[in-house]
């Protein structure tokens, strides 16, 4: 394997790593170099962004959700033809799961197993030499993490940068760019993270105006010459064995800006085997194709669009129809447009498809977040009863009715510790706020 890596990462959430990440790699791939990125972490928003900057996938890397076998298969397939990869991280560098390290989810893990060095994305709007000593600490904290060196993020002024860069000097510690505060160039934002990129009217203005900043603020030779090689076994395509089978042959997916959060690398397993996608949109009042013989909605947004949906009727009847006699299942927001209905921000009343007894409201909005291990309580389109599926859980919505269906499976956190029995099935569907990344 020819391609070189690294990985952007920040001491907290919040730092500027997507902004900088996009701006990075729109100026690389500007220079002509074949640039490639991933996104740490459970995320659909993050890597469309980068997707959209490049015309190639953004695959998510999980050492908590994905053996790793899974884990070098993808970055392999992400770096084929690429000279560098470059991984956005999550959160924090070390934060994750309380789990053992190298599986706790966290981007250390990353750094680690495919020993790549990390740029540190540091936001300095509210302090000036203290940040060495947060350098300092993030470099000796973990031996097999190297730290290649930093961006500062949102500098007040030349004197503040040169405050900083003289403390990071003395640290032997590389200062990679200082980027100014600037609001213009930040990503808006809403409750589950930055507005899609599909959403963005003017978004190839807005990456190159990134690209841009990143030519006039970043040294983009230092941080091109600091990556190293990808340290990947370049295993054979491990996608179909290791994430989820396909749930049918021909696989009916919803996919419009109410339902767009389904990862690439599960698509891409249910191709290797064989299946075929076909896409629809609930929002433009379009049906699950009647040729497919399994129909999946995944999350996104239904409760910003209950409305438009609940007068989509040709959607509503196809699904109903289809689930008359083929499988339906539904993740997250595709689960609450299963149920009875949908309560908006306002408080208004939606009637959704029925197909399960549950209803959920956006208006007794609570946060569930973090990572998940379900067992299946019931042969599925996820696996046999039995079997346990990775992956995570990030919504407001809360259940106002639990229904009588069954449950569909039974819940762990990342830790281990038992939550419950979750989801609903009934008939032919099934669904669940828990959304899949790979079989365990």
């Amino acid at each position: 394997m020819t391609a070189r890596g690294l990985i952007i990462a920040a001491p907290q959430s919040g730092a500027g790593k997507t902004t900088l990440t996009l701006a990075l790699v729109a100026a690389l791939k500007r220079r002509g170099m074949t640039v490639r990125a991933a996104k740490a972490g459970p995320d659909y928003i993050d890597p469309a962004f980068h997707t959209a900057a490049l015309g190639q996938a953004c695959i998510n890397l999980d050492s908590w959700a994905m053996p790793g076998a899974l884990l070098d298969s993808l970055a392999a397939q992400a770096a084929a033809g690429a000279e560098l990869l470059v991984i956005e991280g999550v959160m924090g560098l070390f934060d994750g799961a309380n789990a053992a390290a190298g599986c706790r989810g966290a981007t250390a893990d990353l750094a680690a197993h495919f020993r790549l060095p990390v740029v540190l994305v540091l936001d300095v709007a509210r302090q000036a030499q203290s940040a060495a000593a947060v350098v300092r600490g993030f470099a000796a904290h973990d031996p097999a993490v190297r730290i290649a060196g930093v961006i500062l993020n949102r500098t007040a002024s030349e004197k503040h940068r040169a405050l900083i860069a003289g403390a990071l000097a003395a640290l032997g510690v590389a200062v990679f760019g200082a980027v100014p505060r600037d609001a213009a160039l930040a990503l808006p934002e809403r409750h589950l993270g930055l507005v899609q990129a599909s959403e963005h009217a003017d978004l190839t203005a807005l990456i190159n105006r990134l690209a841009a900043m990143a030519e006039r603020h970043l040294d983009l030779d230092a941080v091109a010459a600091s990556a190293a090689p990808l340290a990947a076994a370049a295993a054979p395509r491990a996608s179909g064995r290791c994430a989820v089978p396909p749930p049918g042959q021909r696989i009916a997916l919803a996919q419009d800006r109410a339902f767009s959060f389904v990862y690439p690398h599960l698509t891409a397993a249910w191709r290797d085997a064989g299946a075929e996608i076909v896409t629809f949109s609930p929002l433009a009042d379009e049906p699950p194709d009647g040729g497919a013989d399994c129909c999946w909605l995944p999350g996104g947004y239904p409760e910003l669009h209950a409305d438009a949906l609940a007068a989509a009727r040709r959607f509503m009847a196809g699904l109903r129809e289809f689930a008359a006699t083929r499988p339906v299942h539904g993740e997250c927001g595709g689960y609450m447009v299963l149920g009875e209905g949908i309560e908006d921000a306002a408080g208004r009343r939606h009637a959704m498809a029925g197909l399960l007894g549950h209803s959920t409201s956006f208006a007794k909005r609570k946060l569930h977040l973090g990572y998940r291990s379900a067992r299946l309580l019931a042969d599925g389109v996820l696996g046999r009863r039995g079997a346990i599926v990775r992956g995570h859980e990030f919504h407001y919505a809360s259940l106002t009715a639990a229904g009588d269906d069954e449950c569909f499976a039974e819940l762990a956190d990342g830790e281990g510790q038992a939550l419950g029995k979750a989801g609903g099935r009934r008939g032919n569907v099934s669904g669940t706020f828990f959304h899949a990344i790979a079989a365990a």
